[in-house]
């Protein structure tokens, strides 16, 4: 009967405190006005303190053993002053548990001593860290010890902390790299602060206009990340960016941390009105380039491109987050996230939020994992403009990457309709480099993010504008694409002998009105740039272009990146990485010149100069991964259009030689005959009017005579295949 008065009393006190603060939303009105109500509150610590010294008892010594060190150190590291903002929250943390008052005042210490270092970072207009972390982790530590701080103490750490963030926001010019991210990126930066003080400061009567303001703020801005995440996520999953340091790493917190304090600031779990976020184990499978040891990936967007190896850091947390949140609701999902967790070679929490392992009190309801043996051999992720095909999910088979479509440009290059291939090594790839960004940013900029350093189609127009991108002062596009985003998928199909897909990336090339003085404009450079690509599994690809140039003077290269230097043989060319091999054979067009650019000093050539980067203590094979070839391949004379054709095979370094293979002509379709031991593949396309063809194989007890596809295959979910 007690608990019950006191429940109906919290209540009482809930609602009365929401009447009177005047000019909140309604929703303000959930909002509990005890403390703490980050993350758990006074209902949920118990089960987060018996998880804490239960199944999370090497966790939580791990961090108590790091707050008793801090006890030692903190007076060397008071002047200068320093960010211990996690510092404070894991001795806050300790306390709680303890009850040891040396804990409480370390953890005032620590706030203290973070809160000088954030004033003098803006005295001095440098920022504190890209990502809002470690201030957030400062209002956990004042919630959670609110209780046992003094009136003045709690108004003295809250207040400076919100006036130092306010200077922040509004200092002009912008302090540079102080993120201030909204909810189309991350939202890690130092905005995504304004929920975290809004939630814990609300009623306090502490800088009470700047919290009520930023509350409503930082609500609505939630609101809208979430939104934006479901639609660039769609039926599939994925994130807010394709690039994977940013899908897998931290883009993932500001949604979690979102659903975790609302659900403890009010008792409400909306994470299932968003089960967007349950997916993330989805994209990750089809992201997943089996080495038999840790795991690769495409290399994709804003890539470093040194290793090629999976973000996997923070997978095991992630999916952790997804099984406890979505367990009940999303049980799939959950059961999909569970299958990733255990295969991921990372088997630890990542600590950037030390709380989660505590809060996890569901995670042993969730389900058995799923695995799902059999998927099928392409899957196409609109939203995100991606079409991953494989032959298989071991070392040994082929993998490939196609670009087309998709809603978002965050950290995305100018690669419409570019292909990377692996087998037993990065065979085709995305070129260039991230690595040490704020020293190699003009190569980033000019290079890295340009269609040049993409298997794409160049299109070269004397006079055409830059295509700007981050990190640097583009000054000259080498043919490239001009818009991110406004190519199309016009047609996918995937069976279990072949995948194909077909885009439309015109509009990629258009780059606009562009005034030339006592001229007239400057016109379009293309009126047609199409890709269609036919995955003939395990190891063969086919893979045809039409380009269309307003001036038949435009010339057109078609591009294909190395990490070594490729052996041209004609038509024919012949390039290895790690254990393995590609050939290429040029059939179209019939007069194709074939040209290697690369090596030392023209590894990324573009724009009339090699954007070389400072390599620091990079290894040769480091260097490879960022490719140094490419072979261009080009009309032999000037034409307005021109159709080019290429048929690829993979193989190990034991294949000496490529199968044979012939150009085929019918009618107004051209295509390639593959032999391919006792089978025979023939892939034809259409030459004019709509993106089709016709494929047909021969020779074996499976044969095969129909049209390509002119519609694109939906595909929801998992989509894993029946036994």
């Amino acid at each position: 009967m007690a608990r019950l008065l006191a429940i109906i009393c919290l209540v009482y006190c809930s609602i009365a405190a929401a009447a009177a603060e005047p000019g909140l939303p309604e929703w303000a009105a959930k909002i509990r006005t005890d403390h703490p109500r980050l993350f758990f509150n006074r209902d949920t610590w118990p089960a987060v303190r018996e998880r804490a010294l239960g199944p999370e008892k090497e966790w939580y010594e791990q961090y108590k053993r790091r707050v008793d060190q801090l006890q030692e150190e903190i007076d060397k590291l008071a002047d200068p002053p320093r960010d211990l903002g996690p510092q404070a929250a894991w001795a806050a943390f300790v306390y709680r548990m303890t009850g040891e008052r040396p804990y409480l005042d370390l953890a005032k210490k620590a706030m203290e001593i973070s809160l000088r270092f954030y004033e003098k970072c803006y005295e001095e207009r440098k920022a504190v860290n890209w990502y809002s972390t470690t201030r957030v982790h400062v209002v956990l530590a004042w919630d959670w010890l609110y209780n046992d701080l003094t009136e003045a103490e709690r108004k003295e750490y809250l207040s400076r902390l919100v006036q130092v963030l306010h200077k922040v926001y509004t200092a002009r010019p912008r302090i540079y790299r102080e993120s201030l991210s909204n909810y189309t990126t991350g939202f890690y930066g130092v905005t995504n602060c304004k929920w975290f003080v809004g939630l814990a400061g609300l009623g306090s009567g502490i800088e009470d206009a700047l919290v009520r303001e930023w509350l409503v703020w930082g609500y609505g801005e939630n609101m809208k990340m979430l939104a934006h995440r479901k639609r660039a996520c769609g039926d599939d999953g994925g994130s807010a960016s394709p690039t994977l340091g940013y899908a897998f790493g931290a883009y993932p917190w500001s949604e979690q941390n979102f659903f975790y304090t609302w659900l403890s600031a009010t008792g409400e779990n909306i994470a299932p009105e968003w089960p967007h976020s349950a997916w993330l184990a989805n994209y990750v499978l089809w992201n997943w380039i089996e080495t038999g040891g840790a795991p690769r990936e495409f290399g994709w967007g804003d890539t470093p491109h040194t290793t090629n190896r999976m973000p996997y850091s923070d997978l095991y947390t992630h999916m952790a987050n997804i099984r406890h949140l979505y367990g009940k609701v999303a049980p799939e999902a959950a059961a999909l996230a569970r299958y990733v967790q255990e295969k991921v070679p990372h088997k630890r929490y990542q600590g950037t939020w030390f709380i989660y392992p505590f809060l996890l009190t569901d995670l042993d309801k969730s389900p058995e994992p799923f695995r799902p043996e059999r998927l099928p051999a392409a899957r196409h992720f609109e939203s995100l403009g991606q079409i991953f095909m494989r032959s298989g999910t071991g070392p040994e088979d082929t993998y490939c990457l196609f670009t087309a479509g998709g809603i978002l440009a965050q950290h995305r290059h100018y690669d419409a309709l570019s292909f990377i291939i692996y087998h037993r090594g990065h065979l085709a790839l995305d070129t260039g480099t991230r690595y040490d960004e704020f020293v190699n940013g003009e190569h980033l900029a000019n290079y890295y993010a340009q269609t040049v350093a993409h298997n794409c189609v160049l299109v070269h127009q004397p006079g055409e504008p830059p295509a700007r991108y981050w990190g640097g002062t583009v000054v000259g596009n080498h043919g490239g694409q001009h818009r991110q985003l406004g190519s199309e998928v016009k047609a996918f199909e995937t069976n279990d002998r072949y995948v194909y897909v077909a885009g439309d990336a015109t509009a990629s090339y258009l780059h606009g009105p562009v005034k030339r003085e006592g001229q007239a404009d400057l016109p379009e450079k293309v009126s047609l740039v199409t890709r269609q690509l036919v995955f003939l599994m395990p190891n063969h690809f086919v893979v045809f272009d039409r380009v269309v140039a307003t001036d038949p003077s435009y010339r057109k290269e078609w591009l294909l990146h190395t990490a070594h230097e490729p052996a041209i043989e004609g038509k024919q060319f012949r390039a290895d990485h790690e254990e393995g091999r590609l050939f290429c054979r040029t059939l179209l067009p019939e007069d194709a010149v074939l040209t290697p650019v690369g090596g030392p000093g023209r590894e990324f050539w573009a724009a009339g100069q090699n954007w070389t980067i400072k390599p620091g203590k990079l290894k040769p094979e480091q260097l490879a991964m960022m490719g140094q070839w490419r072979v261009e391949v080009s009309p032999g004379a000037a034409r307005a259009e021109d159709h080019f054709l290429h048929v690829l095979q993979v193989g190990d370094q034991k294949v000496s030689a490529m199968d044979p293979v012939e150009v085929l002509r019918e009618g107004e379709m051209a295509g390639a005959r593959i032999r391919i031991g006792e089978t025979t593949w023939e892939v034809l396309f259409n030459t004019k009017g709509d993106l089709g063809g016709r494929i047909r194989r021969r020779g074996d007890d499976a044969p095969l005579d129909r049209a390509l596809t002119q519609t694109v295959t939906p595909q929801v979910g998992i989509l894993a295949l029946p036994e």
